[in-house]
């Protein structure tokens, strides 16, 4: 028997820069040029301040994590182990939804404010996601 599917992203003109920088090993995310405002996720205007002088820039990697729940229901496409499903907070500001790994998925290992950093997963040819691990020491 054969996994499941699992559901990828499909880019769209909007979000191809993230897309590509993800495979390419890159947290991309937009900056302001009007106001400065950095944030995620993707769109062609400044969430802050409605400008359309926005500049895609490379992100740290760096994050802290803001909130999580560790999901215990199965998922085939994920594994049968427990996964979180996170909230982190962006060294550059913005906060993204994304997974914990590289640690145990218990309330003892997942700690609020947790230094991050991005790692990358490879889910096909076009399509890498951005998940986060406990920074290194």
């Amino acid at each position: 028997m054969s996994a499941p599917k699992q559901f990828l992203p499909q880019p769209t003109p909007e979000t191809a820069h993230f897309w590509e920088g993800a495979k390419a090993g890159e947290l991309r995310i937009q900056r302001c040029s009007s106001c400065e405002t950095a944030y995620f996720p993707p769109r062609p205007f400044c969430p802050a301040c409605g400008s359309r002088d926005v500049q895609v820039e490379k992100a740290s990697g760096r994050a802290t994590l803001y909130s999580y729940v560790i999901n215990h229901r199965p998922r085939p496409d994920f594994g049968e182990e427990p996964h979180s499903i996170a909230v982190v907070q962006l060294e550059e500001g913005p906060r993204m939804m994304t997974n914990i790994v590289g640690c145990p998925q218990t309330p003892e290992a997942l700690e609020l404010d947790m230094a991050l950093e991005v790692t990358f997963e490879d889910k096909s040819d076009d399509i890498a996601l951005p998940k986060f691990k406990p920074a290194s020491a």
